[in-house]
């Protein structure tokens, strides 16, 4: 220690252990974050591919369009015979500005860079066409089509800017997401029927419901897993039946019964909440009854999860 100054000499070549342990971790972070961007960018290229296909091996050899910002330039398109390529860049950059306001700039940049692709795609290679079965186009072309759109939401952006301008003007009107997203598929399969032909625009909802499904699908995951809350006497050997039986992990909340008459002691309670596939509901109701027939249980539907022992646990 310099006495005059009062500060620390460190040797030569030495660092602090706080300093180091930042740097790990300021690197790991930062590793994580790269993994992520890269999975990111393949889920929006594989998901362009795959709409570029459906586009063009199904949907636009056969006059079909579907719903959506992407309905409407495959509308326009078979009515005035303009570019379908410029026409998808053209009509989502309204929505490319509203998306950079209302979510965000890396939201805008990846939404920028899957539009531009798929035009590109689209006015580049030539896919061959699979098919001229109207329903084999229908549910097969909204299925590609569906799921391009799905692959590219789970990358962070978009390729069709419905979803969009749903979440701005359902904060404006007080219209669910879902409700506007209807009344504009309504009004592009309203005008199908009007220029096109009326088969044409119902083949064209099949493949919109194809597509929408298969969206949904992408988005919400493979396997659907259902939230279970139980609420028993019995609540430790519930929660060791789903730790070891079934291998899931288990939340335990505080709470507190609220049956009790005025001025009367309430008692605590543990709450337990485990999430389950679809499938173990049977099984996790069966071993509830054998513990505690009287136990009272919530079940909800969750679409999607991460992270936490959703997976089972390999047992030795």
């Amino acid at each position: 220690m310099d006495g005059a100054s009062g500060h620390i000499e460190l040797k030569h070549g030495e660092q602090p252990v706080k300093s180091r342990r930042q740097k790990a971790k300021a690197f790991l972070i930062l590793k994580r974050l790269l993994k992520r961007e890269i999975i990111n960018t393949f889920l929006i290229a594989l998901g362009v591919f795959s709409a570029a296909f459906g586009l063009e091996s199904f949907l636009l050899p056969n006059g079909f369009i579907d719903g959506g910002i992407t309905g409407v330039s495959l509308l326009v398109s078979a009515v005035t015979g303009w570019s379908l390529p410029i026409l998808i860049v053209a009509l989502n950059i309204p929505f490319i500005i509203i998306g950079y306001t209302q979510i965000g700039k890396n939201f805008m940049i990846k939404t920028i860079c899957g539009i531009v692709s798929l035009a590109i795609c689209i006015a580049v290679f030539k896919f061959p066409v699979m098919t001229a079965d109207k329903l084999l186009v229908s549910v097969f072309g909204g299925f590609f089509l569906g799921a391009g759109i799905g692959l590219t939401m789970r990358g962070g952006g978009v390729i069709d800017g419905t979803e969009v301008m749903a979440i701005a003007f359902s904060k404006r009107t007080g219209l669910t997401i879902g409700d506007i997203i209807m009344i504009v598929n309504i009004i592009i399969f309203s005008f199908a029927a009007w220029l096109l032909s009326f088969e044409t625009a119902l083949y064209s909802i099949l493949a919109y419901l194809s597509a929408s499904k298969t969206v949904d699908f992408i988005i919400e995951g493979i396997e659907e897993y259902t939230g279970v809350t139980i609420i028993s006497a019995k609540n430790e050997e519930l929660r060791l039946m789903i730790t070891r039986d079934l291998g899931r992990g288990v939340t335990v909340y505080k709470g507190m019964r609220g049956y009790a008459e005025a001025g009367d002691k309430k008692s605590e309670i543990d709450i337990l909440y485990t999430v389950i596939t679809r499938l173990e509901v049977a099984k996790l109701n069966t071993e509830i009854e054998k513990i505690d027939p009287a136990a009272f249980v919530i079940m909800n539907s969750i679409k999607d999860t991460k992270g936490g022992m959703i997976k089972k646990r390999i047992r030795h």
